[in-house]
Order: C-alpha cells, then sequence, then structure tokens
C-alpha cells in the first residue's frame, strides 16, 4: 500500500515539477526521506506527515474495504477508462 501511495506522490510531484529537494523544503522534511515514501521503502511515517504531504500536492487519501474492487469513479481517476 506505501508503494502505491509513493507511486502517486511521485507522479504528482513530476506533474508539478517540483524537485524532491524543493518538496522536502517546503514540508520542512528532507529529500531522503520524500525518496523512501516515493519508493515505498519508509520504514515509518506518521499519518499527519503523510496527510501533510497529501495537502501540499492536492491529493487525498481514500480508505475502502480491502479486496474490494474499484469504483466507476475511482477508475476514472487513474485514467483506466
Amino acid at each position: 500500500m506505501l508503494f502505491e501511495i509513493g507511486k502517486h506522490i511521485r507522479q504528482e510531484r513530476k506533474k508539478r515539477k517540483l524537485s524532491q529537494a524543493k518538496l522536502a523544503g517546503l514540508l520542512g522534511m528532507s529529500r531522503t526521506t520524500i525518496g523512501q515514501i516515493e519508493n515505498g521503502t519508509i520504514q515509518d511515517i506518521g499519518i499527519r506527515k503523510l496527510l501533510r504531504i497529501l495537502e501540499v500536492l492536492d491529493l487525498e487519501l481514500r480508505v475502502r474495504l480491502a479486496g474490494a474492487r474499484p469504483t466507476l469513479d475511482e477508475l476514472r481517476d487513474e485514467g483506466d477508462f
């Protein structure tokens, strides 16, 4: 799951033409931390920190039942339709 979240963070960061260092500076984090989040290799990340990253990138976190099929809106958001 963290890998998927990191992938979306990376995509949005690049779309906005922000370097990892620039995003890290905006958030008061290290570039290494941003890289680990994007790669899904971070050992531990607090929910407040994650929510702050998503907020800066105008992203949101959605919760749904594990194994549930994606909704039509979720598929459209991902560009699968």
